[in-house]
């Protein structure tokens, strides 16, 4: 009984104040319910409040949680500061950030324009990518985690991608018929915003180590979101275990990287992605 209990308190979280970005999100909510499973308060940030209702209501209906959820613009550091200094006010600590909020570039437009080729990919959208996908990453860990520093314990988490460890595969989206210049392919500024997050955790792991504050990544892979079947076909072609990921299969390595079970875990990139990165 003693190693049962002492295996539960490894994963537990009670108590202990979660920030998630992109809370209004697919995975944003997978997130939240994983660590409130375990005793957390998960604190949604997100700039639709329609997504962040919609995950607030749910979580609610599904784990009897109630999250907190403010609108808030990750690239703007004031806005930050504020929602900060309103869950010191409110819970005195912060323990968790994940920071999930991203950019996901279109292949191509409404239209069926294809903008998404190297030589024709506008410069604001690179700029608009970069600045929430890791510019926000960086702001976020700039406010919350330095009153985790000052705190001396602390969790940071960015999510990632399979992508930010191979490139892409652009045969996924590749249409028969078209010119070899006018296929669509993966925007360029998705690898690089996920390849920067695992650069960003290794340099925050080493950052604030000494005042208990550690930093892994989190890199899924496809995850089943209403894709065409051709689509489907063609990615899960490329991954060993023969299927996309179901979008809670990733609360176990959230809570596990959340929780004291992954204590001398720090600087690393979990990879999750059925296989696909070592095939």
């Amino acid at each position: 009984m003693a190693d049962h209990n002492a295996m539960k308190q490894l994963f537990d979280l009670s108590g202990r104040v979660a920030i998630i970005t992109g809370g209004g999100g697919l995975l944003g909510y997978q997130h939240a319910a994983a660590i409130a499973g375990l005793g957390a308060v998960p604190i949604l940030l997100d700039v639709s409040e329609e997504g962040l209702a919609r995950s607030r209501n749910r979580l609610l209906e599904e784990t009897g949680v109630t999250a907190q959820t403010f609108v808030a613009d990750i690239t703007r550091l004031e806005s930050l500061q504020s929602v900060c200094d309103q869950v010191i006010t409110a819970h005195g600590r912060i323990d968790i950030l994940i920071n999930n909020a991203a950019r996901n570039p279109k292949v191509e437009d409404a239209d069926g324009k294809n903008f998404s080729r190297l030589e024709d990919f506008p410069w604001e959208q690179w700029q608009q990518d970069l600045d929430v996908g890791l510019g926000g990453a960086f702001n976020c860990a700039k406010v919350f985690g330095k009153q985790m520093a000052l705190q001396k314990k602390g969790v940071i988490i960015n999510i990632a991608s399979d992508l930010g460890v191979i490139a892409p595969d652009q045969r996924l989206y590749r249409i028969d018929g078209r010119e070899p210049d006018q296929q669509p392919v993966k925007p360029v500024t998705y690898s690089v915003v996920k390849h920067g997050l695992i650069g960003l955790t290794k340099y925050l792991a080493t950052y604030w180590c000494e005042q208990g504050v550690r930093c892994n990544a989190l890199s899924p892979g496809g995850v089943y979101a209403g894709q065409d079947d051709v689509f489907v076909s063609k990615l899960t072609s490329l991954i060993p275990l023969g299927r996309m990921a179901q979008a809670d299969e990733y609360r176990g390595a959230i809570a596990f990287l959340c929780a004291d079970a992954s204590l001398y875990m720090n600087g690393c990139n979990l990879v999750m992605d059925g296989g696909r990165s070592v095939w």
